[in-house]
């Protein structure tokens, strides 16, 4: 895991990288309550995570469209470890409650040890995840952090602001751009500027316009194939740089699914079932996570509850994930992948 110094962001800086917020080195708001863990053989070149989630990306969409559709993300699930059949959250199949799962790691209802994030919009209040969930809550952010790492978040929608009131000492600089186009543009020159640890991208186009036209329509479809050229273009910055691309896992997942007018209805296949990939050095090419993971089950296309005793993957795996492939320990708190089991080559 890199250590990336207020000189390197200085340069970076100096060089044209437009930081948007940047928040200075500071003691991170929880400490970890574990030390790291000693690397594993599979990531022990990992260096850096990527995270991407697609907004509204129903995997029968990457189906319908093929490799020759979206070859990019088709070009992920061949050079890594995946599934089509990954889960949401249960309680809810909207936007911001998912997204704040993918990176504390938690279920929703605050009653039961979730985040607390139930709504899907700019409010301000409650301000915080913390305020949400009536107490402390850690994060991938707070993780990385701590441990002296560096972190962005790139969004395309504004009320991603939350994740800055919750962590502002740990997010260390946050783009939100509504151009799906010009954030991608934004995250190839903070790949090739600056060293980071953790980001996290938020790529909102198949969602917006599954809104305006419906999800698995003829436009729906165009903006899956857009998106997945600006995962290219975003990945491509990765491979293109030997360094990059020797050091950096790349996680694709998504908040929700959709079909017709929405994707609210959290009973639904189609909204709770999302695609989950990973690719980059030590992860097994062309597997499935399922067959990799015996401890977790495939669920079909049933829609599981939190008591079952083998859990599908689920996008709020993802904050684990990350955090184990960079050897640290998961978010205090957290309840998805925590016991850091999800795996994404053979063990022995």
């Amino acid at each position: 895991m890199r250590r990336t110094t207020d000189v390197r962001r200085l340069v970076a800086l100096v060089a044209g990288a437009v930081l948007t917020i940047t928040a200075a080195p500071a003691p991170a708001q929880l400490p970890e309550d574990e030390a790291p863990r000693a690397a594993a053989a599979s990531d022990d070149a990992v260096e850096s995570v990527l995270a991407i989630s697609i907004d509204g990306l129903n995997p029968d969409a990457l189906d319908r469209l093929g490799r020759a559709g979206t070859p990019h993300l088709h070009a992920l699930r061949d050079s890594g470890a995946s599934t089509f059949n990954a889960r949401t959250e249960r309680e809810l199949t909207i936007t911001l409650p998912n997204h704040t799962g993918m990176v504390t790691g938690r279920r929703v209802e605050a009653s039961t040890g979730g985040h607390g994030v139930r709504w899907n919009d700019d409010r301000r209040r409650p301000a915080t995840v913390q305020a949400a969930a009536g107490g402390p809550v850690a994060s991938v952010w707070t993780e990385v952090h701590a441990a002296g790492g560096s972190t962005a978040l790139f969004a395309s929608k504004t009320k991603f602001s939350l994740w800055k009131r919750s962590w502002p000492l740990s997010i260390d600089t946050t783009r939100i751009k509504l151009d799906n186009a010009l954030l991608a543009r934004s995250v190839q020159r903070d790949l090739r500027t600056t060293e980071r640890d953790f980001r996290f991208v938020h790529l909102s186009l198949p969602d917006s316009v599954g809104h305006d036209a419906g999800f698995m329509s003829k436009p729906y479809l165009r903006a899956v194939r857009r998106v997945d050229a600006l995962v290219g273009g975003i990945v491509g910055a990765v491979t293109s740089d030997p360094e990059l691309a020797a050091g950096t896992v790349v996680i694709v997942t998504s908040d929700h699914g959709g079909l017709g007018d929405g994707h609210s209805e959290a009973g639904e296949l189609h909204n709770y079932r999302v695609p989950f990939l990973v690719s980059g050095p030590g992860v097994a090419a062309g597997t499935d996570l399922y067959e990799l993971n015996p401890d977790y089950l495939d669920p079909g296309a049933s829609r599981t509850t939190y008591a079952d005793e083998r859990q599908p993957v689920r996008n709020g795996a993802l904050a684990n994930l990350a955090l184990d492939l960079l050897d640290l320990g998961a978010v205090p708190g957290s309840e998805h992948n925590s016991a850091l089991d999800l795996d994404v080559s053979p063990t022995e």
